[in-house]
Formats: structure tokens, C-alpha cells, sequence
């Protein structure tokens, strides 16, 4: 494998500046770099957002690309020559049975397991991460990962002809390593915890040069979740919803959620309205979800124990902004556990008609939370994150969903295994109602 060369391309017409650390307010030249030399802080791209208002209406981004490209003037590439795979304008499916059995009236789920290439919301960060990488002089490209981000940045640097290699815990389910693997990376399952990961893929950064898109690429990376807020407002005709809930793994996803909706009010795209913003966790990693019950302003670190491996980072880089972000908002920040995470997941697919993942099953989980406490007004209209497809985690309910009824080939074996079916549906439901 190859080290890259960090020399950016020529910019042709980009609309990002430079970086700027959300700490202090100390401002970088927009290479790979993700950490204030002066604070340790974070660093995030900046925009001229006086350039992109002048570029930028409903019609222009309505005639783009059917993908998150549509929004390119709003994103931190360089060059028009961008990784577009189709990634993104996922549905936003207005719920009906789902939001019945909640006792909810305006409830829509933003449904990225149908995300492409690989079914998970992570095809956003990954194709504007990759497309900033190419412009940097990057030939190897690399990420710590929980399984989906493994998967899509396998899958682009595939499409883009570049050298891949990603770092993943040595246990994560086997749909996911798999949907690493098909796509021919080299693939490094090391024995510990996804913040292990963490640490020796900062030393690899650190001593190979390569372009690891959650570390060195980080500041580009995260920008490619604002679409996420983006399409929603779209897909809405032009509104901003009322209330939404979404998973938090790192937080970087709530956060830039939060950063799309205002840089759409900032440019003028649609107008501004208060949006309230709730957070999902296991209980297994709840670190973000504790610090929001206990009304810190720091995160205290936790050894995840949960089968929401997708999101279970015990030190997340973003934490105390999405917390931040529930407060500000008058949203909430709940955590459910394993049994009821499974639920969720079984609620949402037999409602309606979605599979996803443990992170799905944990936002879900939470929605139904929040309602049942009254955090959820019944006339809001409240957006659902789905950021990943359940066919990756089907050992998550494995045993918890039945089994196929096995028939003779004659009608009245299948009759009365018919019979059989619905007298324990009956007894289901009265178990529901009791």
C-alpha cells in the first residue's frame, strides 16, 4: 500500500474555506487534519455561506443529481469530480400503522436501510469523505468501524480504484464482515472494543499517512450526515419538521442533522421554526444518554456491553454536542434496553414493513419511550431515523421471531397448521390487551 501525498486539488468551485475549530475559533488550512493544534478541539469546515445563497434555490438543487449531490454546493469538496454512487434521496415514509399503534398523527420515518451501495446512512459520509480524499492526494484509505462504515468505505474505494484497508472489532456480526469482505479490502478484525479501534487506527494514521475517513478525514467526513437534514426538509415541501429522533453513536450524525436544518434557514431555502431533537441509546452504551439525565457538560467514558454494536462507541468524539444540542432544543435523550431494542425492531417491521438494524430497533425503542412519557406531542410532526438494514444484524433476533410452520404437501395438514397460526395470534394479541 501506498503513502499519500497530501497535495490538494486545485479548487474549481468550491464553497468551504478553511477549518475552524469549534473549541476556540482557530482556523486551518482545509487538509487532513481533524484536531486544534492550540485546544485539542475538534475542527469543522467552514463556509461561505453569503456564496452558496447566491448559488444556491429549490429549483437548481431540484434539477440536480438523485443523490446527496444535488446538495454538492453544501458539502466540502474541491472539484466537480465527485464520487456520486447513487448514494442518498432515501424515502421519507409517512407512517400509518406505526403511528396508530403509537398514538401518533404525523409521524415519518427517513428510511436509509435502503441507502446504496450498502444499506446503511454511512454511504453519506463515506462518498463525501472519499470524493475529499481523492482531492487530497490519497491512494489508501482506511476507517475504525462497527461494521457499516467498514462496509461502504470498502465498497466506494472499490468504485473509485482506491487501496482500501479498515480496521473493525474482532466481533462483530457476520453480515457485516461479509459485506466488508465481498468488496475485496484488506480487513483487520482486532481483539478489542470499538474505541481500541480507535486508538491504534489513530497511530496508523499517524505512521502510514493513509486518508482514515473517521480520523484525519473526520472534518469532511461528518459533513455528508447533513444531508440527512437536507432531504428531510425536501421531502417535507420545504418545511422543517417539528421533532426529530435519531440514533447517537460518536453524535456526529445529531449534530450535523442540526448543522443542515440551519444552513438551510442561514441560505434562505425555508423558513425557520423551532425543531426539537430527542437521541437514542442502548443502555449497554448510554454514555451521551447519562450525561443528558445527570445534566453534565462532559462525558464519562463506559465499556459498551450491548447487542447495538452499530453504536455502541463508549467514548463519543460528539457527545457533549448532541447534548447540547436534546437541551437547547427541548428534546430529550433516552436509553432502552437489548429486550426492548429487539421490539422495536419486530414493531417496526410488522407495522410497517421495514427491517432494520439494532440501531433502528434502538430508535424505535425510543420513540415509543418518549410517547409514553408525553415528550412526544401527538400533533407534531416528528421525523424517525432508520440508518441501517436489518438483514446485517439478523442474529440480533435470532430466536425471538418464531419459526416457519412445517407442512405435509396435502391441504389438510396446511389447514390445520393454518388453525394453529391463528390461535396463537389471538393469544398474542390478548397478551397485548392485557
Amino acid at each position: 500500500m501506498t503513502v499519500a501525498t497530501t497535495t490538494p486539488t486545485q479548487a474549481k468551485t468550491s464553497n468551504f474555506k478553511h477549518l475552524k475549530c469549534k473549541e476556540c475559533g482557530a482556523e486551518y488550512e482545509a487538509k487532513a487534519l481533524h484536531v486544534c493544534e492550540l485546544c485539542f478541539g475538534p475542527l469543522e469546515v467552514a463556509y461561505d455561506y453569503d456564496a452558496i445563497r447566491r448559488q444556491v434555490t429549490r429549483e437548481s438543487i431540484q434539477s440536480g443529481p438523485n443523490s446527496i449531490w444535488r446538495y454538492r454546493q453544501f458539502l466540502p469538496v474541491a472539484t466537480d469530480n465527485v464520487i456520486d454512487v447513487g448514494t442518498g434521496m432515501t424515502p421519507l415514509v409517512r407512517s400509518h400503522r406505526l403511528a396508530r399503534r403509537l398514538g401518533l398523527k404525523n409521524l415519518y420515518i427517513k428510511n436509509d436501510a435502503v441507502n446504496m451501495p450498502t444499506l446503511s446512512f454511512k454511504d453519506r459520509v463515506v462518498s463525501v469523505a472519499l470524493s475529499r480524499a481523492r482531492e487530497l492526494g490519497f491512494t489508501t484509505v482506511s476507517c475504525a468501524s462497527t461494521g457499516n462504515l467498514a462496509n461502504s468505505t470498502a465498497a466506494i474505494a472499490a468504485h473509485a480504484g482506491l487501496e482500501c484497508c479498515v480496521f473493525i472489532p474482532s466481533d462483530l456480526e457476520a453480515g457485516k464482515v461479509l459485506g466488508t469482505l465481498i468488496y475485496g479490502p484488506t480487513v483487520m478484525a482486532v481483539q478489542g472494543n470499538y474505541d481500541q479501534v480507535n486508538r491504534l487506527c489513530s497511530e496508523v494514521a499517524n505512521t502510514y499517512g493513509w486518508g482514515f475517513v473517521n480520523i484525519n478525514l473526520r472534518p469532511y467526513y461528518s459533513e455528508g450526515s447533513k444531508t440527512l437534514g437536507y432531504e428531510v426538509i425536501e421531502q417535507l415541501g420545504w418545511k422543517l419538521p417539528d421533532h426529530i429522533v435519531a440514533p447517537l453513536a460518536s453524535g456526529s450524525l445529531f449534530t450535523k442533522i442540526y448543522k443542515g436544518f440551519q444552513e438551510f434557514v442561514k441560505v434562505g431555502l425555508v423558513d425557520e421554526k423551532p425543531v426539537r431533537f430527542s437521541g437514542a441509546q442502548a443502555e449497554g452504551c448510554s454514555p451521551i444518554a447519562s450525561a443528558f439525565r445527570e445534566n453534565r457538560d462532559f462525558i464519562k467514558p463506559v465499556k459498551p456491553s450491548t447487542i447495538a454494536k452499530s453504536i455502541a462507541i463508549g467514548n463519543p468524539a460528539d457527545g457533549v454536542y448532541a447534548v447540547d444540542i436534546a437541551k437547547k432544543t427541548n428534546g430529550n435523550i433516552e436509553s432502552v434496553t437489548d429486550a426492548e431494542i429487539v421490539e422495536g425492531i419486530k414493531l417496526l417491521a410488522e407495522t410497517e414493513g421495514i427491517f432494520t438494524e439494532t440501531a433502528g430497533g434502538t430508535t424505535i425503542a425510543v420513540l415509543k419511550k418518549l410517547v409514553e412519557a408525553g415528550k412526544i406531542d401527538p400533533e407534531e410532526t416528528t421525523v424517525v431515523y432508520i440508518t441501517g438494514n436489518g438483514l446485517k444484524t439478523q442474529e440480533a433476533v435470532q430466536g425471538y421471531i418464531g419459526e416457519p410452520l412445517t407442512i405435509e404437501p396435502k391441504l389438510d395438514s396446511f389447514e390445520r397448521a393454518l388453525e394453529r397460526a391463528q390461535t396463537l395470534e389471538r393469544l398474542e394479541w390478548q397478551q397485548v390487551l392485557v
